[in-house]
């Protein structure tokens, strides 16, 4: 868009948070009010190259930060989270750090909260080892030290194992007509071994649960 004066500001009809900006009477760009506001845009301001380039910028950088908030209305997510889903939809990377910049300033992007949420969902709803825990914040970008601390602040032995008591069962049903113990064993033992529970807790379930499947004192 060449250089020149801005002769309208016109708030669109389908949405008012957004403004049609008129240059020498002609329609050059759709912004945000954030964007309006940011660039100080009046009309009778007169536009060279350089300040259209940076209402362009402000604009780009204001849509990444709206995706980044639309990705995040759904639950909390993790900065490597953000960052890869603003990849995928072809934001630049400094488009991309600017907006998880203003996201992090605002207490919206926050790994350390992140895991914290993460840790106490999955407790809740779906409870997992403190393996498989570290695991899948791993898979999400946190850092090791955060990820050992919330561990340490919100997990302990005894609520490991009663996490593996409960998603063991949930699942017994499914194993208990095995045709035998070593089956059984097999079977219940995968299970939760790909939930990273470790021996020792393994072993002192399957005993258990076989006896009560079978009526053993």
């Amino acid at each position: 868009m060449p250089a020149g004066t801005i002769t309208a500001l016109q708030v669109q009809e389908r949405d008012k948070e957004r403004v049609n900006v008129f240059v020498d009477d002609a329609f050059a760009i759709g912004i945000s009010l954030r964007t309006l506001q940011q660039q100080n845009l009046y009309k009778g301001k007169v536009l060279d190259d350089h300040a259209w380039q940076q209402l362009v910028d402000a604009e780009q950088m204001d849509k990444a930060y709206n995706a980044a908030l639309h990705f995040l209305a759904a639950r909390p997510r993790s900065i490597r989270e953000i960052h890869d889903r603003l990849r995928q939809k072809g934001y630049p990377a400094d488009h991309i750090e600017a907006a998880i910049a203003r996201l992090e300033h605002l207490g919206l992007a926050d790994d350390q909260a992140f895991a914290r949420f993460w840790v106490e969902n999955r407790q809740a709803c779906r409870p997992r080892s403190q393996r498989a825990l570290q695991s899948e914040l791993m898979q999400k970008g946190v850092d090791r030290q955060i990820i050992e601390q919330t561990l340490a602040t919100l997990t302990s032995d005894e609520e490991e194992e009663s996490s593996a008591w409960t998603i063991a069962r949930a699942a017994v049903r499914r194993y208990a007509s095995a045709p035998d113990k070593m089956t059984f064993s097999r079977k219940l033992g995968a299970y939760l071994g790909r939930r990273g529970f470790g021996f020792d807790v393994i072993r002192l379930i399957i005993d258990e649960l076989w006896a009560e499947v079978h009526g053993e004192d």
